[in-house]
């Protein structure tokens, strides 16, 4: 909602100043903003959609929602840059005047101050949520501090020292850094959608939490994926043969609780096999004994 009402009151602004100015660089960053408000409104609806629990259906929940909503984030990054390099050129091929340079500079001032604020506010967000999908909006909202300073800089110079070619210049710097940005914001979304594993020292730290569990053993066959702001854990290990059911649910659970207070947030699936068992061979996705490879990684 902060995303949402920051966009409106900026696009506002950045369309009067377009209009005044006659300026390619504010233009590029009016356009960027009106893409903001587009973009934090489907980082809404993803964000909402995403935090309903499972249900029929979605029996792994919606998790995977942020990450579409970042991807459509990128799609719309990605189409204004297109967007202000084609403008730009015509810039700088026309060599159009830049109108009241005051009124540009002024507005982008604006904006880089209510930015700043909303910056601070979407760190302390993601600090309590990890959402990707606010990520993503926060990555793009730290571009725009550049794009305005880039405005500023690019009206200074056409209008106070007479470069000529400064806006469509600069209008081309922009471009290319909302396509930057758009690529650098697709990875992590990306990933969640493509169930891409946990980052090895995050991998790590969840083994050596299952490691101070004595009675696991050969903890193997580790699998784990992030959808939204739910992680899952899968994993197969070694009990003795001769417990009961109702003795090896119990240490299960036990394992379970510790390891979701150390990791919460988590949906783990664990699958127990009698110690000694091997797996079938042809399996390439079966894993080694983590704990073995983490003492060998430990110096």
């Amino acid at each position: 909602m902060a995303s949402i009402t920051v966009a409106a009151v900026l696009v506002a602004l950045k369309l009067w100043a377009s209009v005044e100015t006659n300026s390619v660089a504010m233009l590029g960053s009016l356009a960027d903003s009106a893409l903001d408000l587009v973009a934090s409104l489907v980082t809404l609806f993803g964000v909402v959609y995403a935090a309903m629990p499972a249900d029929d259906d979605h029996r792994f929940g919606h998790g995977k929602a942020e990450a579409i909503a970042a991807i459509v984030q990128v799609v719309l990054i990605a189409l204004s840059a297109f967007a202000l390099v084609v403008r730009s050129i015509q810039q700088w091929m026309e060599d159009v005047p830049v109108g009241e340079a005051p009124v540009g500079i002024g507005v982008s001032v604006a904006a880089i101050a209510l930015t700043f604020v909303l910056l601070w506010w979407q760190r302390y967000v993601l600090s309590r949520t990890g959402s990707v999908a606010i990520r993503t909006d926060h990555v793009h909202y730290q571009g725009d501090l550049l794009l305005n300073l880039a405005v500023i800089a690019a009206l200074v110079l056409q209008t106070q020292l007479g470069l000529g070619k400064a806006d469509a210049f600069f209008g081309l710097g922009i471009a290319a850094w909302l396509a930057y940005g758009a690529w650098d914001a697709s990875h992590e979304a990306v990933d969640h959608l493509m169930d891409r594993e946990w980052p090895e020292d995050r991998r790590s730290a969840f083994v050596a939490r299952a490691a101070t569990h004595p009675e696991l053993s050969n903890l193997h066959d580790l699998r784990t994926r992030t959808a939204g702001n739910r992680d899952f854990v899968q994993f197969h290990v070694d009990l003795p043969g001769e417990m009961t059911v109702r003795e090896a649910h119990d240490v299960i659970d036990r394992v379970e609780a510790d390891l979701r207070s150390a990791f919460p947030g988590t949906e783990l699936l664990i699958h127990i096999d009698p110690a000694g068992h091997v797996d079938e061979p042809g399996n390439d996705l079966v894993e080694a004994d983590e704990f073995e490879k983490l003492e060998d990684e430990t110096p």
